[in-house]
């Protein structure tokens, strides 16, 4: 956004390939979209390039790699001697009257045939030649390694590479499979929240995430606001967790739409692990994974949504699900909001920053002013919880209505550099720092 363009990454078109296709379900009636629900970026071998990409029940594991495109680039006949060769191949077929045999011989043994019509100089004939084949261009190729399939009774929602490099898993809304990437027909199921009778469900699972170094640590996030973080260790299924995060209800605020704005759509850890960042309807939450207690800091995202939660109801926007992430150094985080929104958050100590950006080919930047709000306790702990973000109500960075059917829901920080890629309907914007 500030630097000048020399130093922007240069980004070209790759490849593109038709990952999954619709399908058919005869044993439920069931029609499965080829809609692709999650991609997730393996480790790299040999220069190739692997993912994982799962609808919602089949998942598939990709291999993208450059192959070269092989061509003759020189053929056995010398252009000088095109017309003796070729008088001497017609001289050869016109005046020999022999049968010869498939590979070139002859039937009898004394190769009159050849010694009649060709007489051979010494050294054999200069101008015949073997075909040149060269490697002129290159073209990349995916191929589908693995298809894991039938594990799942309910639609994926996740998919997470484990640190290791050989695991991954794959959440479900009421179940967890943990599996080997060379294996494709066999999983483990880690996590089960599916009550004995279903009409005792009160939460399903929405969210999950390996943490990006511990192999043996992973986080779900479920419809009730909470973040389970379970230890592998403990046991093969991991029915208790290691650490529950949730923020205590404030007292008189419960409503209708209380759970429903709860309901938390996204998580993701810090580079480093020691943050897991969610993502309710509402607000963006950080948490220390070693405080339990409640969040380091709220971020308001959709406050001024608040008096038209009834609308949203009405027309299923309470029900969006809107992704988030952090960037690489850990100073900022993001998520996505309505009319093409986007809002990035500093998260550094001290930091006040709150930027409004419209995902369009000429974003429109809009520093937010910050509210002085007395930040409030929430436990003994020195920890404080800082609330921000606050806005204008009912108007966007142009100074319109906001426009709910165009939303931005999907949004992916560069572990590296700090440049940010946001998907606006049928368009990819990426944007620089």
């Amino acid at each position: 956004m500030d630097y000048p363009i020399s130093r922007h990454p240069e980004f070209r078109y790759k490849t593109e390939f038709q990952s999954h296709e619709p399908e058919f379900d005869y044993l439920k009636s069931l029609e499965i979209e080829e809609k692709i629900n999650k991609i997730r970026w393996c480790q790299t071998a040999n220069g190739a390039l692997f993912l994982l990409s799962t609808n919602d029940k089949t998942i598939k594991f990709w291999k993208v790699q450059e192959k070269k495109v092989k061509k003759i680039s020189e053929m056995n006949v010398d252009p000088s001697k095109a017309v003796g060769n070729g008088n001497l191949a017609s001289s050869s077929n016109l005046g020999s009257s022999k049968m010869h045999l498939a590979n070139g011989g002859c039937p009898d043994r004394s190769f009159s045939c050849l010694s009649n019509d060709i007489s051979f100089p010494p050294g054999g004939i200069p101008s015949l030649r073997l075909p040149q084949v060269t490697s002129h261009e290159t073209s990349l190729v995916a191929r589908c390694r693995r298809v894991y399939a039938h594990a799942h009774d309910y639609h994926i929602n996740s998919i997470s590479n484990n640190s290791d490099g050989e695991t991954f898993i794959s959440a479900d809304d009421l179940r967890i499979n943990l599996w080997n990437l060379e294996i494709s027909n066999q999983s483990f199921n880690i996590v089960d929240v599916k009550p004995a009778n279903m009409e005792d469900l009160t939460e399903v699972i929405t969210s999950a995430e390996f943490h990006p170094t511990h192999c043996n640590t992973l986080a779900y996030s479920s419809s009730k606001g909470s973040i389970r973080l379970i230890d592998l260790r403990q046991s093969a299924l991991c029915d208790s967790h290691a650490k529950l995060f949730e923020e205590q209800e404030a007292p008189g605020a419960r409503s209708f739409f209380t759970e429903i704005i709860a309901s938390i759509s996204d998580i993701k850890f810090g580079k480093d692990g020691r943050y897991i960042l969610s993502r309710d309807y509402m607000t963006l939450k950080l948490w220390d994974i070693n405080m339990d207690s409640g969040p380091v800091t709220t971020f308001q995202v959709h406050e001024y949504l608040r008096p038209k939660l009834c609308d949203l109801y009405e027309n299923d926007s309470i029900f969006d699900k809107f992704e988030c992430c952090l960037s690489g150094d850990g100073l900022r985080v993001a998520t996505g909001s309505y009319s093409n929104l986007f809002r990035v958050f500093g998260c550094g100590t001290g930091s006040t920053e709150a930027t409004t950006l419209e995902a369009s080919k000429n974003p429109m930047r809009r520093q937010v002013p910050t509210p002085s709000r007395p930040s409030r306790s929430l436990s003994s702990s020195i920890t404080r919880v800082v609330r921000r973000g606050a806005e204008n109500p009912g108007v966007d960075a142009n100074g319109n209505c906001f426009d709910f059917t165009t939303k931005l829901l999907h949004l992916a920080w560069h572990p590296t550099e700090n440049s940010i890629a946001c998907a606006a309907a049928n368009s990819l914007y990426m944007y620089y720092a």
